[in-house]
């Protein structure tokens, strides 16, 4: 029955995300370039966007750190790596890149496949394509680490 609760609460959480994303206009590529183009027509109203979503995830923090577990798992899968190296910043660059050129991150693109649109289509299918030879590349130089973060409760 947690399984299907858990599942439940994704298929809700990930409904939300779209249709948040749909009503703001970040499933509109053109939108999006025109707000990560600050040199030249810059359309700032996706800031508001942005701002939401930081204040969202902020209260999720906070909230978050009320509680022993989560409601729906027996822990918190926290990240332990902290260390800013070439890795992550080189990962970084690449997302940014790709997000200027095609106007898509991986949420928007998946929600906007809604749409039919065959740019939207080739940008999944080349994600997914990415992520694919990224797991079969990854366990012969750097295997990921085992299992989730161990419980935390912040104080």
């Amino acid at each position: 029955m947690r399984a299907w609760l858990r599942a439940g609460a994704a298929l809700a959480a990930g409904v939300v995300f779209g249709l948040g994303l749909s009503l703001s206009g970040m499933l509109d590529p053109v939108r999006v370039r025109g707000f990560l183009d600050v040199t030249g027509a810059w359309d700032p109203s996706l800031m508001a966007v942005l701002a939401g979503a930081v204040a969202v995830a902020a209260l999720g923090q906070v909230i978050r750190r009320r509680m022993d577990r989560p409601l729906l798992d027996e822990r918190f899968a926290l990240p332990t790596q902290r260390r800013i190296d070439a890795r992550l910043l080189g990962g970084a660059a690449l997302f940014g890149i790709g997000w200027g050129l095609a106007g898509f991150c991986p949420g928007p693109a998946v929600a906007a496949l809604s749409t039919g649109a065959v740019p939207v289509v080739v940008f999944v299918l080349a994600m997914l394509a990415g992520m694919g030879a990224q797991a079969l590349l990854r366990p012969a130089r750097d295997p990921a680490p085992e299992g989730p973060a161990a419980p935390t409760r912040a104080t």
